[in-house]
């Protein structure tokens, strides 16, 4: 038995000789200081994570500010000074030396190292958000951080007490309505969904087999954009984008331009009265979710209606997995589905769900793909469903 005389006592401060040998024992007393440490850095990062959360809606108004001041275009021959930035923008030099400091900080802009503090370049982060790139993301900032959305979300709490979407509400008309009546920003509306489908559409393209068929209707097809990836990738389709009136200038002007007036054609109608008829494919391209069940199976029957006995329906649409921890790092469904409760009333659904409103509108659910990202991260969080006549 080992025993402590009155120096070890005095050294650990101590009587019991539990606590003596512990004291003494410099790998526990190591190991216990730097568990102590791993917990207040986990703690640190942890808050750190927070306040970003927290105050996420700062550094997404600093980016708007900056496309809706035009500043990534006034950036993309080169630097500039906060001085010429003023003047090619109109705004007040002082504020906007403070923006571009506010823009370095979310990383769209970054500091000439060979022309001084007040010298700023655009980054390659910051690149998407000019209007002449192909990957443009400019006016998905617009429409996402824009006021009309910002001041919807800004009532979630209303809309989780009630049910009712915050948009309408606070708008007086409902989501679409509020859009169409706005000629400027729904062309906008239009350039940010046809944003969207530059990223999705050419995994479609190439991902689906389109070899069978030769006429293909995007119903809620925009400015074409979608139905413009696709014949482009297989020049034996032809093509019919049914959309509202609003948007049929739009879309024949970017179908011109894209060369394929010849093959594809602009027709407005409501799906939700009638679908127009003449196509072997019936395409919905992030449609279904932005509506609730009764109005999608009107959709649906309205495409069962006018689809031939020996026609296909696809549907591409983020899935919500059926368990929650099955979600990992596709938050951005989650997201999505809560957009969809402030804004339209909609909502992201399962495949099981699909399935089910397939058969009750007369279709008979016969595959579901992810598609491939091709190089496009949103391409990830989307999934292909087809249905055929039942």
């Amino acid at each position: 038995m080992t025993t402590l005389d009155s120096n070890d006592r005095a050294a650990t401060g101590t009587d019991d000789p539990a606590a003596q040998a512990k004291a003494q024992t410099p790998e526990a007393s190591e190991t216990s200081e730097g568990s102590e440490a791993q917990e207040e850095t986990a703690e640190q990062e942890s808050t750190a994570r927070l306040w970003e959360l927290a105050f996420g809606s700062m550094p997404a108004q600093i980016i708007h500010a900056a496309v809706r001041l035009g500043l990534p275009d006034a950036l993309a021959d080169g630097p500039r000074t906060s001085a010429e930035l003023a003047r090619a923008s109109g705004a007040d030099e002082t504020a906007l030396r403070r923006l571009l400091r506010g823009m370095a900080g979310t990383g769209i802009v970054a500091p000439d190292p060979d022309g001084g503090p007040d010298r700023y370049a655009l980054t390659p982060m910051g690149r998407p958000l000019r209007s002449d790139v192909p990957d443009s993301l400019r006016a998905m900032v617009l429409l996402f951080a824009g006021e009309a959305m910002w001041r919807s979300w800004g009532d979630l709490a209303e809309t989780v007490r009630t049910g009712a979407n915050a948009f309408e509400r606070i708008h007086g008309v409902p989501y679409f309505t509020y859009y169409a009546q706005r000629p400027e920003e729904y062309a906008m509306f239009n350039a940010a969904m046809g944003e969207d489908t530059k990223a999705v559409g050419p995994a479609l393209a190439q991902g689906y087999d389109f070899s069978w068929c030769r006429t293909v209707v995007d119903i809620g097809g925009g400015n074409g954009a979608l139905l413009g990836c696709v014949l482009a990738a297989h020049p034996h389709l032809e093509g019919i984008v049914f959309d509202q009136p609003e948007g049929m200038a739009q879309a024949r002007a970017a179908l011109a331009e894209a060369g394929l007036a010849e093959r594809c054609s602009a027709v407005a109608g409501d799906a939700f009265k009638e679908v127009v008829r003449g196509g072997d494919l019936y395409v919905m391209k992030s449609v279904l979710h932005d509506w609730d069940d009764d109005h999608v199976l009107r959709l649906l029957r309205n495409c069962r209606a006018a689809i031939a006995d020996d026609g296909r329906i696809l549907v591409m649409e983020p899935l919500m997995p059926q368990r929650s921890e099955e979600l990992g790092p596709a938050h951005g469904i989650v997201t999505t589905d809560m957009d969809l409760l402030v804004t339209t009333g909609g909502r992201v659904r399962s495949e099981a769900e699909f399935a089910q409103l397939f058969a009750d509108a007369g279709f008979q659910h016969t595959m579901t793909r992810k598609l491939a990202d091709h190089g496009y991260l949103e391409a990830q969080y989307h999934s292909v469903i087809e249905g055929v006549p039942a």
